[in-house]
């Protein structure tokens, strides 16, 4: 079957099988390998992707239901310059990661959550990105770079 969508501002047309998920159209067809597969159960959120303005466990997701849609994974955050987005930055600067599987989705859920709820406190960023597990960090840091990210989101 055929699926079109746009991924990071670009067009992509794909023939697939009705059964192909959107992490492995992403991942196998498009080679965007930032977009991680972790539990293949929607548990930990490794493969969260932006889809049309709100993110989504692409784990969970049939590539078919993404056609015409708009995708972003963390390879799109960045500035073509390669400018990295707030949030990315502040993951960084804040040390919101360690051995990095969990930090694309969980980069990805940040941005959704500043974009949907730029005011959220601390234990509400704790509450909205229990989707996401993290097994090295203890989320503090997690926690600190959501909210350097959605202070500088803001801006």
């Amino acid at each position: 079957m055929k699926i079109a969508f746009t991924v990071n501002g670009k067009a992509a047309s794909l023939e697939l099988e009705p059964h192909t998920l959107l992490v492995q159209a992403l991942r196998e067809n498009l080679r965007l390998t930032g977009t991680h597969v972790g539990c293949d159960t929607a548990q930990c959120g490794a493969c969260t992707v932006i889809v049309d303005g709100h993110a989504v466990k692409s784990c969970n997701m049939l590539a078919a239901q993404a056609n015409g849609a708009n995708i972003t994974t963390i390879e799109g955050l960045a500035k073509p310059d390669g400018t990295m987005h707030p949030m990315q930055a502040a993951f960084k600067e804040c040390h919101g990661l360690q051995c990095g599987y969990c930090t694309t989705g969980m980069v990805m859920s940040a941005v959704d959550l500043c974009t949907h709820h730029p005011k959220a406190s601390a234990g509400e960023i704790r509450e909205l990105l229990e989707g996401n597990i993290c097994r090295c960090t203890g989320y503090q840091n997690i926690v600190k770079a959501v909210q350097q990210g959605q202070a500088a989101m803001a801006s």
